[in-house]
């Protein structure tokens, strides 16, 4: 079997109480990678991920830089104890800042910095209350664009959001759109319907303000040609240019998520193996639906990354 492997890395959603708490105060890569982070960012991040004051992990700005600190620590955990280097990355919405990090493309603490002005320009692109996404289970991708289009109007959009997988696609825009998509979805013999617990209607053009203000953030940021391709969810291709990585960064924040490509692309390179690097298994199980040949080890317990590692090496 081909060891030939992708780093892959979540995005918000999987952040819980408590991530990484099994290596924490008994790996010191880890706790050093947590201790520059609270340097870069003026805050506990051990306390962070413990949600320490409650609630404050889910708030988009602590939430992002918190799961690129958690991916940061398993990599660099995972190279400490002689991991073999991935053939390439990839991570979901978010986690793209994570696998340019770990391609040394971005400084881990510019990057802390730069996710966290992301949140804040994130949340501030859509008045609370005007944005809404949900999850819809159920219907191919295609139905689900056509009623995005049948329940938008002039004043009141929804587009796709995330093409997760097969049977699985977020949707997002202005929340009376998708409350009316939804209701057509389940008329339409959509398995499930769900409003997600967050108001930024990512990933759409309603991101506009956030993506114009990441464009003049990031033409200050330092951005290194990276050691391994690095997937663009915007365009579901490979990068391997500062000048093309920095463009994608922005037109990630108008743009579908395109998961789905990204892993399929992938596996017709040969890569058929990955470990994601984060707290959680989301990217396992929806790789697996995606291409079943492709298996995905996780890494959030010392157990699980210990296999992974004899799996690999």
């Amino acid at each position: 079997m081909s060891k030939s492997f992708a780093f892959l890395f979540p995005g918000q959603g999987s952040q819980r109480p408590g991530m990484l708490e099994a290596f924490i105060g008994s790996e010191p890569v880890v706790d050093e990678t947590l201790a520059e982070a609270s340097e870069a960012l003026g805050y506990d991040m051990a306390a962070l991920f413990a949600d320490r004051p409650e609630g404050r992990l889910n708030r988009t700005e602590y939430t992002q830089p918190a799961l690129l600190a958690a991916s940061t620590a398993l990599v660099r955990l995972w190279r400490h104890r002689g991991g073999p280097e991935a053939a390439c990355g990839a991570g979901h919405s978010l986690g793209e800042y994570s696998a340019l990090v770990a391609a040394g493309s971005l400084d881990f603490a510019e990057a802390l910095r730069l996710v966290a002005f992301r949140g804040r320009a994130m949340n501030e692109a859509v008045a609370e209350g005007e944005g809404r996404m949900a999850a819809i289970l159920g219907l191919e991708d295609a139905r689900i664009e056509e009623l995005c289009e049948e329940a938008s109007t002039q004043s009141e959009r929804v587009w796709p959001a995330n093409y997760n997988c097969p049977g699985q696609l977020v949707v997002a825009g202005h929340a009376a759109a998708v409350d009316r998509l939804m209701e057509a979805a389940r008329a339409a013999g959509a398995k499930r319907a769900l409003p997600l617990p967050v108001s930024a209607p990512s990933h759409t053009p309603l991101m506009q303000p956030a993506a114009d203000a990441m464009a003049e953030r990031l033409k200050k940021v330092d951005i290194r040609a990276p050691m391994m391709p690095v997937w663009s969810n915007a365009l579901a291709a490979p990068l391997d240019e500062p000048d093309e990585i920095r463009e994608a960064l922005v037109r990630q924040l108008v743009s579908p998520v395109r998961w789905s490509e990204i892993v399929r692309h992938m596996a017709r390179t040969g890569v058929l193996q990955g470990v994601e690097m984060g707290p959680g298994k989301v990217l396992a199980g929806i790789v697996r639906r995606i291409d079943r040949c492709f298996s995905v080890h996780v890494s959030e317990t010392p157990e699980a990354l210990t296999q992974a590692l004899e799996h690999l090496q």
